[in-house]
């Protein structure tokens, strides 16, 4: 999965261009997620992103039908656009940023790697050309080169003769899992559509100088219509482990608060 806010230079590996490419990982500076003000997570984050990120759903198709439209669930970030919360160390030219809480979602994690897909079936290896902390990034396919640092600090993605190292190798599988969830997730949000459980969302704050301030455009599952639900479908939901996905997203509702405080108030220095 490639997210244009935060893989702002997606450029596939090849053999021959990038043998010599040797990239910092993981990531120590998450710079790059400072417009990010929610990101993508998978069915099988929910566990860990619940605790720490208010987890909601938004539509992802763009059509006009509301109703057919797909969601994807997200970790929010920020309370306005381009506002990241989690981001702590001051801002400025190379002054690195740090993360504010345990879990990084999956394509943080994996950052500055993802997948692009090329057909149904096969995927390329994409690298962040925008990122800082690469040697050996190569010109010849259009990207801009990123910032060198000691070639020894990073990790090498082809050997002498032009093969994918044990690290690229064991990247490419945890990218390709992670597709694998997203389909599992795609398919969990589209079962809520068709039992017509999510409502627009809206949460209102009090400022300290009394404004209002609203943070909406996301969905939420509705309390009244999955407690309604037949039996039968409870059922199903609690097998499939979808009941349990709803509760973790019903729980880590009480997290905007927080970001709502934070908002208010300026990030720790480090």
């Amino acid at each position: 999965m490639i997210n244009p806010s935060l893989h702002r230079q997606p450029v596939p590996l090849d053999p021959q261009k990038h043998r010599a490419l040797k990239v910092t990982f993981p990531a120590t500076d998450m710079s790059m997620a400072s417009r990010l003000n929610a990101i993508f997570v998978a069915a099988n984050e929910f566990t860990e992103a619940c605790k720490e990120y208010p987890v909601v759903f938004v539509r992802a198709g763009g059509g006009g039908d509301k109703a057919r439209e797909p969601v994807a669930p997200i970790a929010v970030l920020g309370v306005v656009p381009e506002q990241n919360l989690y981001l702590t160390g001051a801002a400025g030219p190379g002054q690195p940023r740090g993360w504010r809480a345990h879990y990084k979602p999956a394509l943080l994690q994996a950052y500055p790697f993802c997948l692009a897909r090329l057909d149904e079936e096969r995927f390329a290896v994409c690298v962040d050309g925008a990122q800082p902390g690469t040697d050996g990034f190569s010109n010849a396919d259009g990207a801009n080169s990123a910032d060198s640092t000691d070639a020894a600090d990073g990790q090498a993605l082809f050997d002498a003769n032009g093969e994918p190292t044990e690290f690229l190798k064991t990247m490419r599988q945890h990218l390709e899992a992670f597709e694998g969830a997203v389909q599992a997730t795609r398919a969990f949000g589209q079962r809520l559509l068709e039992l017509d459980l999510l409502r627009d969302m809206r949460f209102d704050a009090t400022m300290t100088d009394g404004r209002k301030h609203t943070v909406d455009g996301f969905l939420a599952v509705d309390q009244k219509k999955t407690l309604a639900l037949p039996d039968s479908v409870v059922g199903e939901l609690h097998r499939n482990g979808m009941l349990g996905l709803i509760q973790m997203h019903w729980a880590s509702l009480s997290l905007m608060r927080r970001l709502v405080d934070w908002h208010l108030q300026p990030p720790p220095a480090g």
